[in-house]
């Protein structure tokens, strides 16, 4: 990466900087650089190389926090090496093998997906709440070859080798297998919040990294050696970016196998953690926690689904200007990031691209819309997964920008409400009646409607004692946005369905 930032000239020193600031660039030893090398030599830009060039340089600083304890960067390296020579030499995983790994967030999963990159195998992460027949058709279609799941998630029709005992397989761990010829590739999953999830596959680069990386760190005020609490699942793609990162600048990273808001403050608060990554439903969550003193939180970030403009303001007020909301996907990786500033001035926004990502908005035509006009979000840059013939990936989203290049999100393309020939934006109603006094939850939809095609529907969670109306929550809609916009059904719900990283899940919301 060093060379990388030679060749980008200012920006290279620009990044030097960031770097020293971070804690990245001091002194290290020939021996353990050497060791350095040698691990990217062997295992590239993969979950191996990372825990392996940490071990070589922070070998005794602590790599995960769990319940069961802690393991160093050295401890967590051996225990991939053991877990990969058992799997290669006891169930042939290795190059043109896939291996799914379905754990959750504890030391297995990081133990796992480090082991299973040693050997250049394809690494499928999957989410812990698959089961039955969906799981079942994920690996068929993916062609799993072996499957290391967590001991207490249900079982599945498959006809490979299943992994369930982490500790006993690297008992059988012998000769260490040989470095693989080539890196093998990483597949997320879609979130599959409107079918059935698909696979993601991609192969990383220093090249594709460079600029993105250093961009957000010269951005976002991460710590070399500075403990971070990666809430969301790892299996998707906010919680490993932020694990990715956490292994490059040596952080150790404090896992919860479920989320649990007083935990999570807990932990904060034992582990003097600098950093906290998380969806907006845990914000939320935090936020309804009696507040505690957190001196050491520096930097939140929030991803994964829509943060609404309330619970911004809201969480800075009650722990300071900490906090960074994210945009991206599964397929587009991260494509834009909103400041603390930017929060604070415009509280809805996901703020603007890094360096090296590039975010058009388009109109009908494919050209770029001006500032305030509504279009689909396209992409490009090193961490998007596959891209157009013009270089952009659609994100599947719509947004805008306003006349200071914020960048703000409308909606799912998909989601769009046509009712009666005028174009609404639920994210918009919600974020309006989640400000609402007494609205706990909210999500907004379009249903089938003969005489306008569509019509809005509201699914609201009241909060204990303090339900607003159906009629008080119709007339603040008016009153702020437009008739058109005003939600015809409104249905007080005990919960709004989410999957794990926070997303609405809407296939679970019907109409009356």
């Amino acid at each position: 990466m060093i060379g990388r930032l030679v060749e980008l000239g200012g920006f290279g020193v620009e990044a030097a900087a960031a770097l020293a600031r971070n804690g990245l660039l001091g002194p290290v030893p020939p021996a353990a650089l050497a060791r350095m090398v040698e691990a990217y030599r062997h295992f590239h830009v993969t979950p191996a190389s990372g825990v392996a060039m940490a071990a070589a340089r922070w070998p005794d600083r602590r790599a995960v926090v769990d319940e069961a304890g802690s393991l160093t960067f050295a401890e967590l390296d051996a225990r991939a090496a053991a877990l990969a020579s058992a799997l290669h030499h006891e169930l042939g995983v290795g190059p043109g093998r896939t291996v799914a790994v379905m754990w959750p967030n504890d030391r297995g999963f990081v133990a796992a997906v480090a082991a299973v990159s040693r050997l250049g195998a394809d690494l499928l992460l999957l989410n812990t709440g698959l089961a039955g027949p969906r799981l079942r058709d994920v690996l068929r279609r993916e062609g799993v070859h072996a499957l290391i799941a967590a001991p207490d998630l249900p079982a599945v029709d498959f006809g490979g080798p299943r992994v369930t005992d982490l500790d006993a397989l690297a008992r059988e761990g012998g000769v260490p297998a040989g470095p693989p010829r080539r890196p093998g590739r990483l597949v997320l999953l879609t979130s599959g919040t409107t079918g059935t999830p698909k696979g993601a596959p991609r192969r990383l680069s220093v090249t594709a990294l460079a600029e993105p990386f250093v961009s957000m760190l010269a951005t976002v005020p991460l710590r070399s050696g500075e403990p971070m609490l990666i809430a969301p699942p790892l299996f998707h793609g906010l919680g490993l970016l932020w694990y990715g990162a956490a292994l490059v600048l040596g952080c150790p990273v404090v896992l919860l196998r479920r989320f649990d808001a007083e935990a999570a403050l807990d932990a904060l608060a034992a582990e003097r953690a600098g950093a906290l990554v998380a969806v907006p439903i845990m914000l939320k969550r935090l936020l309804a926690c009696p507040p505690r003193p957190l001196p050491h939180l520096r930097v939140v970030v929030s991803g994964g689904s829509a943060l609404p403009p309330a619970l911004a303001t809201d969480f800075m007020d009650a722990y300071g200007d900490v906090l960074y909301n994210l945009y991206g996907s599964t397929e587009a990786g991260w494509a834009s990031l909103a400041t603390p500033a930017d929060l604070r001035t415009a509280p809805g926004t996901v703020g603007r691209p890094p360096r090296g990502a590039t975010v058009r908005i388009a109109g009908p035509d494919g050209a770029e819309q001006p500032a305030g006009e509504v279009g689909r979000v396209q992409v490009a840059g090193g961490l998007t997964f596959t891209a157009a013939a013009d270089g952009l990936l659609a994100t599947g989203d719509l947004g805008h920008r306003d006349g200071n290049g914020l960048l703000f999100i409308d909606g799912r393309d998909d989601d769009m409400i046509v009712s009666g020939g005028e174009n609404v934006f639920p994210q918009e109603v919600e974020n309006l009646l989640a400000r609402q006094p007494g609205v706990a939850d909210v999500a907004v939809l379009g249903v089938p409607d003969e005489e306008y095609g569509q019509r809005l529907a509201a699914y609201v969670v009241p909060e204990e004692g303090a339900a607003p109306s159906a009629d008080e929550l119709r007339r603040a809609v008016k009153a702020e946005l437009a008739g058109f916009k005003v939600p015809r059904d409104i249905e007080f719900v005990a919960s709004v369905p989410r999957n794990q990283t926070g997303k609405v899940d809407r296939r679970k919301l019907a109409p009356r």
